[in-house]
């Protein structure tokens, strides 16, 4: 027996216990922030396993230590935030949590994400890696990430002392579940996913009544403007052959169908695979709202505001080749190719405060007969749900299955090498 299956065989013992603690989790959601219940529900489960603990990092953020003598030391990293989304999927575990946010409104709650399940898959993962660990050596560290959706989870941990609590890893892995076939199973070198900017920008104009449009500088029109010009500038500004991504997500302004506002608000977001197509799409911003302020005569300059930045995912080839060779030979054509995908993520932030290669990979949680049969009728894009609908809920199994053996392979890449 090949040590990966010694190690995987402890999985149908464990089976029963991880898909409870997925419905569990998934049953009662926390917020970005907010993940107390979610965090000790995990850290319970590592610290029964007996591993040195450190909880409370940044937040929410927790810490497992699994030490198996000389080696190397690999991160395994798990977000655990869920979204301010009225869950519509239908399982019989369905979510009908709700919470005060930040802005204290009171809104309902959905792992619409699938943190979820990267909380479940991980604790399995380091389970067997216990179970088994006659058959490897090294350390194991277990990080259990809170506030991924607001894109500073990963950077209050580095802040609240992460890297004086840890060892230096040598390797750091994370997995997100996505809309396809559940089973599957995918890495990709180089850069995967995005890095990401919201930018909120605020237009001035003059108020007056709305019978009396000559007396103002209509701040609405002035938002239309730069919502119709921004759209030439991934098509008109940026290289065909780089992927980049402008939406405008919302505008604010005005109270009433008679009055003329005197300032709107545009929220923006941006995703890019580099620094310089970034610094070109800002540019472009920066020069279009300016431009398109000073043709509306705008009494006062606009104000930009960027938030909610998410680094780059740049998954190192190296690693990524290792962990996919591993992969291939572990679950054979169920490891396909993987394209680069438009989300974003923060988990970068950790292996590069220690400067470590690391690999991120994406698992299937969609029922593979479904999905199958919609990519052959081409119907994927317009009934599969994908990350953050209502209707995104992963099969439980192979789902669960598939992510705790993809940590576990990826992890005895470097342990059992």
């Amino acid at each position: 027996m090949s040590v990966t299956a010694a190690v995987l065989a402890g999985l149908d013992e464990i089976r029963a216990r991880q898909e409870q603690l997925y419905r569990d989790l998934h049953k009662h959601p926390e917020l970005s922030h907010h993940e107390k219940e979610t965090a000790a529900k995990a850290t319970a489960w590592l610290s029964e396993l007996g591993i040195e603990m450190h909880d409370g990092i940044g937040g929410f953020g927790a810490v497992g230590i699994l030490r198996n003598g000389d080696g190397p030391v690999v991160l395994m990293r798990a977000d655990m935030d869920a979204l301010p989304v009225k869950e519509q999927s239908r399982v019989e575990y369905e979510s009908e949590a709700t919470a005060v946010d930040d802005e204290g409104t009171t809104v309902p709650i959905a792992h619409a994400c699938g943190h979820d399940v990267h909380v479940a898959c991980l604790m399995g993962a380091v389970e067997l890696l216990i179970m088994g660990r006659d058959q490897w050596s090294g350390t194991v560290i277990a990080l259990l990430q809170p506030a991924e959706e607001t894109a500073d989870g990963a950077r209050r941990m580095l802040d609240d002392g992460l890297a004086q609590l840890i060892p230096a890893p040598d390797v750091a892995f994370a997995q997100h579940v996505l809309p396809f076939a559940a089973g599957t199973v995918g890495v990709r070198g180089g850069p995967f996913l995005t890095a990401a900017d919201s930018i909120r920008v605020t237009v001035y104009g003059r108020g007056a009544h709305g019978s009396m449009p000559q007396a103002s500088v209509d701040p609405v029109v002035l938002a239309a403007n730069i919502v119709v010009r921004l759209q030439t500038v991934v098509s008109r500004e940026i290289d065909p052959s780089e992927t980049a991504v402008l939406t405008v997500g919302s505008i604010q302004s005005g109270s009433k169908s008679n009055v003329i506002p005197d300032s709107a608000v545009l929220q923006l977001n941006i995703r890019t695979y580099s620094d310089e197509t970034r610094t070109a799409i800002l540019d472009a911003i920066h020069r279009i709202v300016d431009a398109e302020c000073m043709a509306s005569r705008s009494p006062k300059p606009a104000e930009f505001e960027i938030f909610d930045s998410f680094p780059l995912t740049n998954n190192d080839r190296g690693v990524s080749t290792r962990v996919s060779g591993a992969f291939a030979a572990h679950f054979g054509d169920r490891s396909v190719p993987l394209g680069r995908q438009a989300a974003s993520e923060d988990f970068s932030d950790v292996p590069d405060a220690f400067g470590a290669p690391y690999t991120y990979w994406g698992i299937g949680g969609i029922d593979a007969d479904v999905y199958n049969k919609a990519a052959a009728e081409g119907r994927v894009s317009r009934d599969i749900p994908v990350n953050h609908s209502p209707a995104f809920a992963p099969v439980i199994q192979p789902t669960l299955d598939t992510g705790t053996e993809a940590l576990v392979v990826a992890a005895l890449a470097w342990l059992a090498a």
